[in-house]
């Protein structure tokens, strides 16, 4: 099956990176999940087998991929390692700034998100002064065959220095549950702002078309008027 690739002109050279990242971090961890993905799939495809993408919950998903670019971010970061605590925050923190790397709390660091959600509004467990990066991906869920499905891509990925004040809390329909919070309409403007990577998804690229379309039949259609009246004009000067 086709492996996802990277578009080399996606990402932002004007982007601010804190804790000495690089850009090729972001690449190399985003590569990554690549190779993981194509490698697994091509095997569950080979055995007859959904893909990973396929018999995975999103929400699961999600919290993989992010466990993932975690993991992978700390491995090509210069100074950023996984926080060892368990549900610590951030997920990484700099290396040697707290005891064994671990911290329940802490404010050194970046806190990794994923999501399927275009633009990169995502619910955390509580709104609070952080660095975030978020990592937005897609899935084909629609192709069939489904073993003709494109791989799963990372379409945008952000990262920004946001403060408690950025979020709105939601409101829990029942009291079960986390309560969880969310950027906020200026919040998430102020993570768009420092956007690390974009490359056109799948679901741009179809509105793009459709746009193209109605926009080239808009045209046809001034035309035709514009030729009628022309020949109406012409028809109307003949003695």
């Amino acid at each position: 099956m086709a492996k996802a690739a990277i578009d080399k002109d996606g990402f932002n050279t004007a982007a601010a990176l804190p804790y000495e990242l690089r850009l090729l971090d972001f690449e190399n961890a985003m590569q990554d999940v690549y190779d993981f993905f194509a490698d697994v799939n091509s095997m569950l495809l080979a055995k007859g087998l959904q893909r990973l993408d396929d018999m995975t919950r999103p929400a699961a998903m999600s919290g993989m991929i992010s466990d993932m670019i975690t993991a992978s971010l700390a491995r090509f970061s210069r100074s950023l390692v996984p926080n060892t605590h368990f549900n610590g925050h951030p997920d990484l923190v700099v290396r040697g700034r707290y005891a064994n790397n671990a911290v329940a709390a802490g404010s050194d660091g970046i806190e990794i998100k994923s999501t399927r959600k275009e633009g990169g509004a995502v619910d955390t467990h509580g709104a609070r002064e952080q660095w975030m990066c978020v990592f937005v991906y897609e899935v084909d869920t629609e192709t069939e065959p489904a073993s003709a499905r494109r791989p799963m891509q990372f379409t945008e990925v952000y990262l920004a220095q946001v403060e408690e004040s950025d979020f709105r809390r939601n409101a829990r329909s029942t009291d079960k549950g986390t309560r969880t919070a969310t950027l906020h309409a200026q919040g998430v403007a102020k993570l768009r702002l420092n956007w690390i990577y974009k490359t056109e998804s799948i679901a741009q690229k179809k509105r793009r078309e459709a746009k193209e379309r109605r926009d080239a039949e808009s045209a046809a259609k001034k035309a035709a008027k514009l030729a009628a009246r022309a020949g109406a004009k012409r028809t109307a000067k003949k003695p």
